[in-house]
């Protein structure tokens, strides 16, 4: 019974620690967590143990409250800047200024709170996208479900792959098992009780949260979730560590720094100019500290990780979850993709269409999915049962060597043997699967390409027992000495090996997967039984998605286990394979040195019997000739070869934990489609990205060189500080930031790779931004010269000059919303969070201009409607004449060569 100490004395919910579970047998440990190790828990008590227990997950309580969050905002030297001006100007009296000082420092800091808050957020839901599964029995049954929502007593099944999802104490372990600890030297696990000491590494029969699962399987019961698993005393200790900058962040970090040291050098020199021509030391002070605040684009790296985690998100509705940000930035530049057949260009919807018997019999299979719906034909004549011993004993072979479950027409397990069992069912052989005890089993791995079991007929357990195998052809063969004939077994002669290579060659030709079959007593000399073909049909759209692909300069690469014959077949359905295409098995990758795979490499576009250690193998040699790699992966094995690659894919349903936490990118569905829908979102995000920096440089630029040159020239400030940090709101508000979900363009996926090396400020962009800074310079200083013809500056004056420069802002962020398309093109309304900061943008200016409290505190006054006509249609100018350039460019590349031909990687 259990020990007082073990249970919670008020709720009676058992509590048990690894350190306990380790000393006690199996028995003593369920008797203690009052659990059924077959039947598991039932829903009600899951229910009651959770309310004790809570959520198997980490609560991080010690979040900083947002008050404080606000405060610190005022840490920033230029605010600070700004606060010593108001406490002066209270100081002397000043307190019209001081009140105005003191409301645009709230508004800056609160627009600054707000963005890096929404990054904090964006950033947060990122890490949710991928929440862990695993199986666990419930009431009887095997059920798929969250980790979050085991409790202590669960039973959960392991298998090769997955995390370990709570701490385990292990009850049943069918092969070696093991672990990561920590070190990346495997562990083996087992089942029984032992003595130990505080030193967790051996405990040697508990299965740790958080680990990994190398090889083999297991079954364990729950002992300890969330923070009260091992783990859970690891997390408590551990600090909340920043993510790392990616590399775009780090440039705008450093854009960001050379241009404030040039806006500090040319604000101290108009200072100081000022002051000598006799301007009053305090306005001086004050503009200068609000023009550093307006100049210097503070927001640029929060606005990028706003638009890259906004991007991510956009990205989880087309079933793409991208886990790092830096990956939007690379998926643009990604001109070779490295794929797996199965499941990503294919549907993984295995269905058994033939059989060749080893003496020669050719069977047809009728049906889909996995039932037992279809017939087994012989010469038209329906097979059943045992009624013919070559079928059979190949249908026999596939059912008893085999780990699927098919219940209520789901399959649990591999869609291969998921059509194998479906291949028993139309014959009513399903139970063989149970008739058989399992005495020693050697698990498929998709290095050495068979799986064999063997095994003993419940009612013969005395007896040695009986192997079965299947697996690739080239495989089998090897282990087999003998053929089976109509209920007999003869010598296997070269004739017969060569009859099974020309039937397994015309299988794989037509498209078919082959398996190959064998049964003995001995695995060295093992009777052939035969081969069954089964279709994995291509998926509908991905033939298209590789035309577009190909067609933008990404080539494509297919990488499968499967035959030539149908590796070349399904390629050239998909139009990977073309005429001059060329393929490589991965026993010739294995014979070439890296230098000369990667001679070789442009040419293949088909590896064919290739395995993980390939995958490797062939990212290095891609990767030696200068491409950018996505690869996809789904196996343990492929793990490394995801990390190596530039951008790693991992299968979100096929695809083990390993796999999925070694990969930047998981695909929701398997599909290879997603794949060209993440390429499209990480170039439009790219070029958003652009967008926003040329609007926000341009507007820096312009309202320093406004400044610099009134100053300069001697004339009064056309500006005023409260005018200069309205300004800035504008340009690292709304209008800025709609920029970066600007809709991507349809056309974008059509452009040829970016060049990773390439700067974010390429020349085009630059002459863009300089030239809509000199357009916004010579308009504004133009309107502040007319308006100033008495020589006396007045409100009016300012009022002029000041909404001229924001109306200049406006249009020039209308124009900045795209690099290559004019914007009667993209429509005003496709970008309606744009439409809405614009609106908003232009109402507060009309506000400042016309609602008397706020025309104190800007000092501006009333304008008729022709004075804003008149500046709608001057500052209508900047977005002319970035149209006009956008014009030039377009018909200069239509003279030139597409650029894809001149630029990177087209023959890869």
């Amino acid at each position: 019974s259990p020990r007082p100490s073990e249970i919670d004395n008020k709720t009676m919910v058992p509590v048990l620690t690894s350190k306990q579970a380790s000393q006690l047998p199996v028995n003593e440990v369920t008797c203690v967590l009052q659990a059924d190790l077959q039947y598991g828990l039932t829903h009600s008590e899951v229910t009651r143990r959770r309310a004790y227990h809570g959520w198997n997950e980490f609560d991080i309580n010690e979040e900083e409250p947002l008050w404080r969050k606000y405060i610190s905002q005022f840490k920033d030297p230029l605010i600070m800047l700004l606060l010593a001006s108001a406490v002066i100007s209270v100081l002397m009296r000043q307190f019209d200024d001081a009140i105005s000082i003191t409301v645009a420092i709230i508004i800056v800091v609160t627009v600054a709170f707000v963005q890096e808050y929404r990054s904090e957020k964006s950033l947060e839901e990122l890490g949710k996208l991928v929440p862990p599964e695993c199986h666990c029995v419930r009431e009887g049954h095997l059920e798929r479900m969250l980790a979050r929502e085991l409790v202590p007593g669960d039973t959960v099944c392991l298998s090769v792959g997955e995390r370990v999802p709570a701490d385990l104490r292990l009850f049943e372990v069918y092969l070696q098992w093991s672990s990561l600890t920590g070190e990346t030297t495997p562990c083996s696990k087992s089942t029984s009780h032992q003595p130990t000491n505080n030193d967790i590494t051996s405990r040697s029969n508990v299965a740790f949260m958080g680990t990994l699962v190398r090889c083999g399987k297991a079954k364990g019961i729950v002992i300890g979730t969330g923070e009260n698993s091992e783990f859970g005393e690891v997390f408590k200790m551990m600090q909340a560590e920043e993510a790392p900058k990616t590399p775009l962040q780090k440039s705008m970090d450093l854009l960001g720094k050379q241009l404030s040291l040039y806006s500090f050098g040319i604000i101290g020199v108009i200072m100081l100019v000022g002051w000598l021509q006799g301007k009053h030391l305090l306005d001086m002070f004050t503009i200068g500290v609000s023009l550093a605040v307006a100049a210097i684009p503070e927001g640029l790296p929060i606005v990028v990780t706003v638009t890259l985690a906004l991007g991510v998100m956009r990205m989880v509705k087309k079933r793409a979850i991208v886990k790092k940000l830096p990956i939007v930035e690379t998926l643009g530049c990604c001109n070779v993709i490295c794929s797996d057949k199965t499941g990503t260009l294919t549907k993984n919807e295995m269905t058994v269409t033939h059989l060749f018997t080893a003496d020669g019999l050719h069977v047809e299979v009728t049906g889909v999915g996995y039932n037992g719906a279809g017939e087994v034909l012989l010469h038209g004549e329906e097979i059943h049962g045992f009624s013919n011993t070559s079928v059979s004993k190949i249908v026999e072979a596939g059912c008893i060597c085999n780990d699927a479950v098919i219940r209520n027409n789901t399959l649990m397990g591999r869609p291969t043997e998921g059509a194998l069992i479906a291949l028993a069912m139309k014959m009513g052989l399903e139970g063989q699967q149970q008739e058989y005890v399992r005495l020693e089993e050697n698990p498929f791995s998709s290095e050495q390409k068979w799986m064999a079991v063997r095994c003993v007929h419940r009612t013969q357990q005395d007896q040695p027992g009986v192997y079965y195998m299947k697996g690739a052809y080239e495989q089998v063969i090897r282990f087999c000495s003998y053929y089976h004939s109509k209920g007999t077994t003869l010598p296997l002669n070269h004739q017969q090996r060569k009859l099974y290579q020309q039937q397994k060659s015309y299988m794989g030709s037509s498209g078919l997967r082959v398996l190959a079959f064998a049964s003995g007593s001995e695995m060295g000399n093992l009777s052939f039984l035969g081969l069954v073909g089964i279709i994995d049909p291509p998926r509908s759209g991905v033939k298209e998605a590789v035309g577009t692909l190909i067609s933008s300069g990404v080539a494509i690469k297919m990488i499968t286990g499967d035959s030539q014959e149908t590796a070349v077949s399904i390629a050239g359905r998909l139009g990977i394979y073309t005429k001059g295409s060329q393929s490589l098995s991965g026993e010739e990758v294995d014979q070439m040195d890296l230098r000369q795979l990667s001679q070789m490499v442009p040419r293949i576009v088909v590896f064919y019997r290739a395995s993980p250690r390939h995958k490797l193998k062939i990212v290095k040699s891609l990767q030696n000739i200068g491409a950018v790699v996505a690869m996809t992966g789904d196996g343990v094995n492929d793990a490394v070869a995801l990390k190596a690659a530039d951008i790693g894919v991992a299968m979100g349903q096929t695809g083990t934990d390993v796999c999925k936490e070694a990969a930047d990118m998981i695909l929701v569905d398997d599909d290879f489609q997603t794949i060209l829908s993440a390429i499209e979102e990480g170039k439009g995000i790219y070029n958003n990205i652009k967008n926003f920096v040329r609007f926000q440089l341009s507007t820096s630029i312009a309202a320093l060189t406004l400044i610099s040159l009134a100053t300069l020239m001697n004339f009064p400030n056309p500006l005023n500080a409260m005018q200069i940090l309205w300004i800035n709101i504008i340009m690292d508000g709304p209008p800025a930031q709609s920029l970066g979900v600007e809709p991507v363009d349809k056309d974008v996926i059509r452009k040829p790779p970016r060049n990773v090396r390439d700067s974010i400020l390429t020349r085009s962009l630059l002459v863009k931004v300089l030239v809509s800074a000199l357009v916004i310079v010579c308009g504004t200083l133009f309107v502040f010269w007319r308006e100033l013809q008495d020589n006396l500056i007045t409100p009016r004056d300012t009022t002029m000059t000041f909404t001229c420069f924001v109306f200049f802002d406006m249009f020039n962020a209308l124009s900045s919303r795209s690099q290559t398309r004019m914007v009667h093109e993209m429509g005003l309304c496709s970008n309606k969070m744009f439409c809405y900061a614009v609106l908003g943008s232009i109402m507060g200016q009309l506000a400042v201009i016309y609602f008397p409290p706020l025309q104190s505190v800007f000092q501006t006054e009333s304008l008729s409607i022709f004075d804003l006509l008149f500046l709608v249609g001057l500052t209508s100018s900047v977005c002319v004449v970035s149209e006009a350039i956008k014009w030039v460019e377009r018909w200069r590349g239509e003279r030139r060569t597409t650029v894809a031909e001149e630029d990177s990687f087209h023959h890869v």
